[in-house]
Order: structure tokens, then sequence, then C-alpha cells
């Protein structure tokens, strides 16, 4: 008997899987790659919302708690994809100056916005504003992390690669039981695909369709992440990531014209020198009606669990999201409320 099986191998699956196998407890994951939010995500550890130059929620506390749980990863894996970026807002006028320094005297705020301005950061980048730097910032390169771990599971036989079949998991107050495999709990980390799983499908999950191109531009030797209306980074090579949109009505998972054609008009506006589009990619992000991970343990079946619902911040949240939830499970400490799915159950759960 398994520990845990565990649906999708995105970053909550991949994330809960990494801390099992720390804590010696035994699982096999489950995947079909039909949900590509994680592997598309930009990939930024970066606290600060810089919309509107707010914290992003608890991102102070989630900040080094993913930075150390990915350094373990890649010392586990022998693989290196965490480095340090820097990213640069770029002010639209001077009242958003105004705003950047009344944020940066907040004590929260304040040792991650540099107060000392940038006038020129790159010539093909006009900042008649200024750019403010954003400090303590880095980068995971999403795709590869999630792509190395999962053959690393592979390895060790404890991946599957298959869809999951819901009507094949027997219940009961001892365990489950899937196909030849039987487990004490089973956690769902499917991301948008939860709204797809029987067991957890009442909760108000609401998909985020978010995309961004893949551009080539020799002679911009842009070596920071510039967030403007959209965010510009180094891909290598000459090749930049621009991106991302935001559409809760698309819930088609490919790539389409029309935010192709957004990123192109607003990036034209943001760098002054010819590109070249030479990619573009899609992912519906597990988005929540109050912004707040979905998290906890189904209100009928003990031993099912779900840790969804991280939105577009998932590289942040799912070191510090699944540290509590195997804390719950495990050693039976409160979860959250913030996170708790019973704040949903009561209200939107009803049985077949």
């Amino acid at each position: 008997m398994k520990d845990f099986i565990i649906v999708g191998a995105g970053l909550s699956g991949s994330c809960l899987a990494y801390r099992l196998e720390k804590s010696g407890k035994s699982f096999v994951v489950f995947d079909d790659e039909s949900q590509e939010a994680s592997k598309v995500a930009g990939g930024f550890m970066n606290p600060v919302i810089l919309k509107r130059f707010t914290m992003a929620w608890k991102a102070d506390e989630q900040l080094d708690i993913a930075y150390r749980f990915y350094r373990d990863m890649e010392e586990t894996l022998g693989k290196t994809f965490l480095g340090p970026l820097e990213v640069y807002r770029r002010f639209s006028s001077i009242e958003e100056q105004n705003d950047w320094f009344t944020a940066a005297d907040k004590p929260k705020l304040a040792p991650y916005l540099d107060t000392n301005l940038v006038s020129n950061l790159n010539k093909h980048i006009p900042g008649q504003f200024s750019f403010g730097k954003v400090l303590g910032t880095s980068r995971i390169d999403p795709r590869y992390l999630l792509e190395s771990y999962a053959e690393y599971l592979q390895e060790k036989g404890s991946f599957i690669k298959e869809t999951f079949d819901y009507d094949k998991l027997e219940i009961d107050s001892s365990g489950v039981r899937y196909k030849n495999l039987s487990a004490k709990n089973v956690i769902f980390c499917e991301g948008f695909g939860l709204k797809n799983n029987p067991f957890f499908n009442y909760l108000p999950l609401r998909g985020n369709k978010g995309e961004y191109i893949i551009i080539k531009a020799p002679g911009l030797d842009l070596e920071v992440g510039v967030k403007s209306s959209i965010f510009i980074f180094p891909a290598g090579d000459d090749h930049y990531a621009v991106g991302a949109t935001y559409s809760n009505s698309d819930k088609t998972p490919g790539p389409t014209t029309a935010a192709r054609e957004e990123l192109i008009k607003k990036l034209k506006d943001l760098i002054k020198i010819d590109f070249e589009v030479v990619d573009q990619v899609a992912g519906l992000r597990p988005s929540t009606i109050d912004r707040r991970p979905l998290v906890g343990q189904h209100p009928k079946f003990s031993n099912l669990y779900t840790c969804n619902g991280f939105g577009s911040r998932g590289i942040l949240i799912a070191p510090s999201i699944s540290r509590e939830l195997l804390s719950y499970i495990e050693e039976g400490e409160a979860l959250d409320p913030e996170i708790n799915i019973s704040r949903f159950s009561k209200k939107w759960y009803r049985e077949a």
C-alpha cells in the first residue's frame, strides 16, 4: 500500500511529491500532460504585484521558503533551473513614480522596492519617467523543472503517464484502491482539470487563460526583465518571452490570434527595435473567485484531498502550500481558513 496517490504533476503535485519523498513517504504520481499552465508560466519569484505596487498574498512569507525549496530540488536532481533575474518596472507617469515611493515607505514593501530610480535602462526601451528596480527577484524555468522531476520520478518507478480514471477509484474507510494500486490517500492537483473531477468539481474554480509569445530580437541586448503593460524577459540567444494575456472567457487550450496581436501591439509600445515572433504558448491558469488556493479534505471522503487554485503565482505559492497541506494530513495541524476548501463546502457541495 502506498501512502499517497497524487493526480497531476504540475507545480502543486510535484512540490507535494518532493516533500513526500524527503519525508520517506511512498507515493505514485499520475499525469497525462493535459494541463500546461505550470509549464508555460513565466516563472518569476517576485513578491510584488507590479500593476498596483502591493505585496502579493503572503509573498513575504512564501519567498524564502520557495527559494530554499527549489535550491534543494536542484541539488537532488543535479539540475539548474533557478537563477537571479533583475526586474524593473517602467513608469508611465509621474503619478506612478509617486505611487512607487509611497509603496516603498511601507514596512513590508520597503525591502523589495529600490527608491534609486534608473533613467536609462536600455537604448531600445525608452523610459520617459524612469524605471524602478524590484529587489530580491529570481526566475525559474518551470518547464525544465517539471520535466526534469517527472523524468526523475519515472526512473524511480513513481510516475505513471496516463489519464486518471475516476470511475476506477474505490474508496472505503481504510483507504483507496485504483486498478492494481492501494493507497491511504489521494491528492488531486489537476489545475483547471479539476473542473472534470467528480469529487471536487463543486468548487468554484475559474480558468484564466494566459498566453505569451517568444520573439527573436537581435541587438536588443536585454539582460533583465521589464514590466510595463506586459512583461519581457530574456530567454537566451537573442530570444525573449513576452506576456502575458488574461482572459476569463476563453477556455480553449491553444494559442489565439487575438492574444498574439494584443501582445505585439503592446510590445511595439515598449521596445523600439525590429523583432520576429517565433513561438506562442497558452495555458489555463486555475484561478478562484476569491483569489485564494483551494486546499483541503473532501467533505465526505476523508482520504481524498485537493491542492489547487494557485492562479498566476504557483511558482511562489506551491512550496508553502504543499508543506501546509501535508502538515494537515500527517500531523493534524489546522489549515489556514483562507485556503481551506471548507469555506465553500457547506454552500457548494451537494452529495449525488
